[in-house]
């Protein structure tokens, strides 16, 4: 494969339009964008969490990739482990991922209320869910349980973004923050035992990893197509060529939340 730098537009962006988006798996970017890994490392202390568990739910799992790494490292298994996903092809993917692990795998909505009896479970944890439906989560929480999650913060990568669509109404750049969410867990009668926020650096190293990235993340850019930025893309991709990597910051919050006893 020649050097991206001398590889075409019309390549580069053909490349990235080919890939598939199916899953939460970020292999594909390996050597053209890189992000920052929050500090507390997720995926492991989930893992930690699941040997004193009983019964677990992950709520919007993706294609169950971080769910089972967890799962893969933990030093006990609980004996009750569910999963929701709303899209079909992460539904799935899930299930061929986690069922192995003992894990099933129920299609829920993101938006409908959770498919489990109240109290079900004494864990539920959560990477990016679109939005968390707190009600839900505190009803299917035992007294005494614990939500724990990694949510995606305010104008994440937005610089991006804004390259696309121009300056955002600040009610839109914060969204997802996480003192509102704080306070809309606390009105569904959680408390809150810790909330930690980290902004990260992420690089995009060539015009197909853009493409890729906004086709499988779609709600950065609704309505992303090829053609309808093919101007703005190949503008970005002179520049990339030129200046180097294009610099944009995600944000996410670790959420550690308590049904009270």
């Amino acid at each position: 494969m020649p050097d991206r730098q001398h590889r075409t537009f019309e390549d580069l962006v053909a490349e990235g339009a080919a890939a598939p988006t199916e899953g939460w798996d970020f292999s594909w970017f390996a050597g053209r964008a890189t992000e920052e890994r929050p500090s507390w490392g997720y995926a492991v202390s989930v893992a930690g969490r699941l040997a004193t568990a009983e019964a677990v739910l992950d709520v919007q799992t993706g294609g169950g990739e971080v769910f089972g790494f967890a799962l893969g490292r933990a030093a006990r298994v609980p004996a009750l482990l569910a999963a929701t996903e709303g899209w079909p092809p992460h539904v799935a993917k899930a299930t061929e991922l986690l069922r192995p692990h003992g894990v099933v795998v129920v299609a829920a909505d993101e938006d409908a209320p959770l498919p489990f009896a109240a109290g079900a479970f004494d864990l539920v944890v959560s990477r990016h869910p679109v939005r968390p439906h707190w009600t839900e989560i505190a009803r299917v929480l035992r007294p005494g349980g614990t939500y724990f999650a990694q949510h995606v913060g305010p104008a994440s990568v937005f610089e991006l973004v804004e390259y696309f669509l121009g300056p955002q109404p600040e009610e839109v750049r914060r969204g997802r923050h996480p003192e509102q969410e704080r306070a809309e867990a606390e009105a569904a009668g959680l408390d809150v035992a810790a909330l930690r926020s980290e902004r990260l650096r992420t690089e995009f190293h060539d015009i197909a990893a853009v493409v890729h990235f906004l086709r499988k993340v779609v709600w950065m850019v609704p309505g992303f197509t090829v053609e309808a930025y093919e101007p703005r893309l190949r503008e970005l991709h002179e520049r990339m060529t030129a200046d180097g990597p294009f610099v944009a910051h995600s944000t996410r919050h670790l959420f550690e939340a308590r049904k009270p006893r």
